[in-house]
């Protein structure tokens, strides 16, 4: 990926980062997300597939993972109501000129404060409706987001959706030391090949062995333990009384192999959202953009153009 097209959203405390796409176009954008500990490198095989089909396409990094830059002050920083400035460096900004907005962080609450620098990314950059992709625990954060701000989401994609968990349950509650001893387990070679070989339907031992290492970048930065515990202790996301909320029109896209989570949960999310469809792609596992990118591309492609045909019809 073209790292000159990362932007940053920056905080007296915390900078976050994402992908920018080539260009703003007049259709409405999308905007992916990624699992949990994980980073906008998930999206990259799928995301020049859904440029490469017309789409303007942005992916973010959520607080805490991918190539955020916290701070050695971040978990206290986390959770004090905080007055937090984005700033839009020159070369990021239309301008040349450097803008800042400033907003206050209600409660000390870690998806609060996920929620809130979403809802300023949008309103700093993307600045229309946009099509929500949220993939495994990234659907929960979709959901709450589509929820809470109904005026920045036109419509939801959810992939192999870790929605029904409650939150990290007694990881929560776990002694500061055996959660950081988590974290470094978390972190190690072994159980990302581990976890690398569960998560993907057939992977060679090559292509194992490259994708863990890829996927665990992110974890080499110095704040990634601090912040990851603050996850974990903060309770984490627990949305599943907030899906029949949804009002959005939602795809959801399941892999046909998921050994992580049950496609009967795929099914009773279908159940739950009012306006809702599915699809299954066959021989494949928990992360479907990573694993079959064009059977995903096509899929968002068609959810997004035949919606798109209906409203010109109307």
């Amino acid at each position: 990926m073209d790292t000159g097209k990362y932007l940053s959203l920056s905080t007296a405390r915390v900078m976050s980062s994402c992908i920018k796409p080539k260009a703003q176009l007049d259709t409405t954008p999308l905007v992916l997300l990624h699992g949990f500990d994980s980073s906008c490198f998930e999206w990259r095989y799928g995301l020049p597939l859904l440029e490469d089909a017309g789409f303007e396409t942005w992916a973010v990094d959520v607080l805490g993972w991918g190539f955020s830059d916290l701070g050695k002050s971040f978990p206290r920083a986390a959770w004090l109501p905080n007055v937090i400035t984005f700033i839009r460096s020159k070369h990021e900004a239309v301008s040349d000129e450097r803008n800042e907005v400033v907003f206050r962080v209600p409660k000390s609450n870690y998806c609060n404060l996920i929620s809130r620098l979403l809802g300023e990314f949008w309103r700093s950059y993307v600045k229309k409706p946009m099509i929500l992709v949220g993939p495994s625990l990234g659907a929960a954060v979709a959901i709450d987001f589509a929820v809470n701000h109904p005026e920045a989401v036109d419509k939801l994609i959810l992939i192999d959706a870790s929605v029904y968990a409650e939150g990290t349950g007694n990881l929560a509650t776990l002694p500061k030391v055996m959660a950081y001893a988590g974290v470094y387990l978390l972190k190690s070679l072994p159980l990302r090949l581990y976890a690398t070989s569960l998560t993907f339907n057939t992977l060679t031992w090559g292509t194992c062995y490259d994708w863990a290492k890829i996927g665990r970048l992110h974890c080499l930065l110095p704040w990634w333990a601090d912040a990851t515990v603050d996850f974990m202790t903060s309770g984490g996301y627990n949305v599943s009384a907030q899906i029949g909320e949804v009002k959005q029109k939602t795809l959801i896209i399941w892999g046909e192999n998921d050994q992580i989570i049950d496609y009967k949960l795929a099914v009773r999310l279908h159940s739950e959202i009012p306006n809702a469809m599915i699809r299954q792609i066959p021989e494949c596992g928990h992360i479907p953009h990573i694993e079959k990118p064009a059977a995903v591309s096509k899929l968002i492609a068609e959810f997004v153009r035949a919606e798109s045909k209906v409203c010109m019809v109307a």
